[in-house]
């Protein structure tokens, strides 16, 4: 029965692994994010279209990254998870994906937050919560 009992315990402590995602991904802060977006306005209207996206800054860790995916909007913090912040680390958009500055130049995707080449980044983009109402989008964390 002692040894019943033993197994049970190594069979559970062993299916418990640690989530090193968390670990890893630890550049980035819970930067308060509370943006307002009006597509009517010239410097948004883009977000109406399939595949744009447009940068608003003094939110998040460097800004966010919104874009139109055709199924809806998706907002990303725009610092590169995988690096210390520093100058470099600000993502810039070019075409759907989000590159950083940096001299690795890791480019993410903005329709799915993952980093987009070899080798596979252990961070995706932070992401945000978008809910829209008309031509308004409302992102927040």
């Amino acid at each position: 029965m002692k040894h019943f009992f033993l197994l049970i315990s190594l069979v559970f402590l062993t299916a418990c692994s640690r989530n090193n995602s968390d670990e890893n991904c630890k550049f980035l802060v819970n930067a308060r994010v509370d943006a307002t977006i009006n597509m009517n306005l010239p410097q948004y209207n883009q977000l109406q279209f399939t595949s744009n996206s447009i940068y608003i800054a003094n939110q998040g860790n460097k800004g966010v990254i919104v874009m139109n995916t055709g199924s809806g909007f998706r907002a990303w913090d725009a610092a590169d998870p995988n690096h210390e912040q520093t100058n470099c680390s600000l993502l810039t958009i070019n075409g759907a994906n989000a590159v950083c500055g940096c001299v690795d130049a890791n480019t993410y995707s903005l329709f799915t937050g993952g980093s987009v080449g070899t080798p596979q980044l252990r961070c995706g983009l932070k992401e945000y919560r978008v809910s829209r109402s008309g031509n308004t989008l409302i992102v927040t964390n």
